[in-house]
């Protein structure tokens, strides 16, 4: 017994210091942004290691707010970032809802082939939709960083693989009470499914705030600039990058993301759970 005691101690002990170092790993660069964010110009670059800077200056961050104009950038991408989600929850709902819950010819081939989207990465796509975008005159608009992400094979395969859980007798309930197919939808499916919605717009609305490529090659124009654009505006070949100032900015735009993802925690977990529905 004693053994088995032992045993079970030593196994929890090792677990727990697993997910302790797993954890520091994952904090520390976001620690050491904050860190770099704070420091005086003297203390960025140092010998040695110093957990803590000597020197505070908080000047980083509203020098990196004016010299970026954060502000006007982060406007954009929220707009930017806003209006693809809601243009891909229109699209990936009602396709994952069919592939789901709907009997069609040749749903199993469409399907596939959502399936091999996923294979495709976004940078071998980007020149391809740059030479399109520009051919229709919309290079270095507003729209051409909206229209290629109107819809997500991710967020199809994602809501899709949650709807299947859904017991089809309720889906036949509604159908009793006269509701139709997008009535069903609409009323039934899409509050069943919220977690799994929640989980995808987490997704988009990081991966599209954090995008760095494709505002690079359509947004030109300086009001057209995203959050990660305006941060390029601290590494200058010229007269080099300043570090501070570009570890605030970084700490500027990274807040709301962060502050989004704990208010959205418990739909988030258990959306990439799945199979669990609503009581």
């Amino acid at each position: 017994m004693n053994r088995m005691l032992t045993a079970h101690t030593l196994w929890r002990v090792v677990r727990w210091g697993l997910v302790l170092t797993t954890a520091t790993v994952a904090v520390f660069p976001f620690y050491w942004m904050l860190r770099t964010a704070v420091a005086g110009p003297d203390d960025v670059f140092f010998s040695g290691i110093s957990l803590l800077p000597k020197d505070f200056d908080l000047g980083n961050f509203g020098r990196a707010w004016a010299k970026a104009d954060l502000g006007a950038a982060m406007l954009n991408g929220a707009l930017v970032t806003v209006t693809i989600l809601a243009c891909q929850l229109a699209t990936c709902v009602p396709a994952a809802y069919a592939f789901a819950k709907l009997r069609f010819p040749g749903r199993g081939a469409l399907y596939g082939l959502v399936l091999a989207c996923l294979l495709v990465p976004t940078q071998a796509t980007a020149i391809p939709l740059y030479l399109g975008i520009g051919s229709i005159g919309l290079g270095n608009t507003w729209p051409a960083l909206v229209l290629p992400f109107t819809t997500s094979a991710f967020g199809i395969f994602l809501l899709r693989q949650y709807m299947v859980t859904i017991p089809d007798s309720l889906l036949e309930a509604a159908r009793t009470d006269g509701l139709g197919t997008w009535a069903t939808l609409w009323r039934v499916v899409v509050p069943m499914s919220a977690p799994a919605i929640a989980t995808f717009a987490i997704f988009s609305i990081f991966v599209h705030w954090n995008d760095y490529l494709w505002p690079l090659l359509v947004a030109r124009d300086q009001t057209l600039r995203t959050p990660p654009l305006a941060l390029a505006t601290f590494n200058q070949v010229d007269v080099g990058t300043d570090y501070a100032a570009l570890a605030a900015g970084a700490v500027i735009i990274t807040t709301p993301i962060i502050l989004l993802f704990l208010l959205a925690q418990r739909r988030f977990v258990a959306g990439i759970a799945g199979g669990e529905l609503p009581g």
